[in-house]
């Protein structure tokens, strides 16, 4: 408990230091601060990049739209996954042939590698909505696999078969018999799906098909060169990425811990 606490409060200063980034910013994040490759000290607070621009101020105008992006796809990767999940495990109980119309799709999907479809995507639709729905493409199926994992454990319970045989609507069993039931677990995938979109967000800027030098992947890309130089560069949105996801981990890992309990 006191892990999860530590987690939330971490995420929840991380949250509002990248919502209040821009303005906290000293500088625009494509305004020249000093030399090239400056160490910390009077050119910033984590020096310049490979164009004399202020690290700092990149990292904290960067962060908001790398945690919007992340947020909304994850937040559509499970949802898709949810519905996805759901219709597929209410069906197993009796029409199984739409189970395997929805599960098979999204076997071929999770197949795919994560690169590939994100590529393919931003080709055919460049921009960030089109990296939202390369995250959400990414996602959804593993998300659609665990909840309809989850899912199926509860359709055994009496009141889901007892619902099942009164002829209850889809939208009602999923939305008032199951999905009370599996709440914990779709919370921890949430966090989960989280991650992997944020690791999408990073690598589209790290491979340079996003548009915006204030992507932390971007950031990366532009200092390798020149990380012996300066390689807080590096080492800030490496780390930035690294707290988040072990935050969202820790907390994702407990949601799942209190979603064993009702599942058993």
């Amino acid at each position: 408990m006191k892990a999860r606490y530590a987690a939330l409060t971490l995420l929840a200063a991380v949250v509002l230091l990248v919502l209040a980034g821009p303005a906290l910013a000293p500088h625009a994040p494509d305004v020249t601060a000093g030399p090239a490759y400056s160490p910390p000290g009077e050119s910033g607070l984590l020096g310049t990049d490979h164009l004399g621009r202020d690290v700092t101020s990149r990292m904290l105008h960067g962060g908001s739209s790398v945690i919007a992006t992340s947020a909304l796809a994850a937040l559509g990767g499970t949802t898709a996954g949810a519905v996805i999940g759901l219709t597929a495990a209410l069906s197993a109980t009796g029409r199984r042939c739409l189970e395997s119309l929805l599960m098979r799709p999204v076997d071929a999907v999770a197949a795919v590698p994560p690169i590939v479809l994100m590529l393919l995507v931003l080709t055919a639709m460049p921009g960030r909505a089109g990296l939202i729905l390369a995250a959400i493409i990414v996602t959804a199926p593993l998300s659609a696999r665990v909840i309809r994992a989850a899912a199926v454990q509860t359709t055994g319970r009496s009141h889901v078969e007892n619902a099942i045989a009164r002829g209850e609507k889809w939208h009602w069993l999923a939305g008032r018999e199951v999905l009370p039931l599996i709440a914990g677990t779709v919370a921890a995938d949430l966090g989960i799906r989280f991650v992997a979109a944020l690791y999408v967000v990073a690598a589209a800027g790290f491979l340079g098909v996003t548009a915006g030098p204030d992507n932390w992947g971007r950031l990366i890309a532009d200092m390798l060169p020149g990380a012996a130089l300066q390689p807080w560069a590096v080492i800030a949105p490496l780390t930035a990425i690294a707290v988040i996801t072990v935050t969202v981990n820790l907390i994702a890992d407990r949601s799942l811990h209190g979603a064993r309990g009702v599942l058993a």
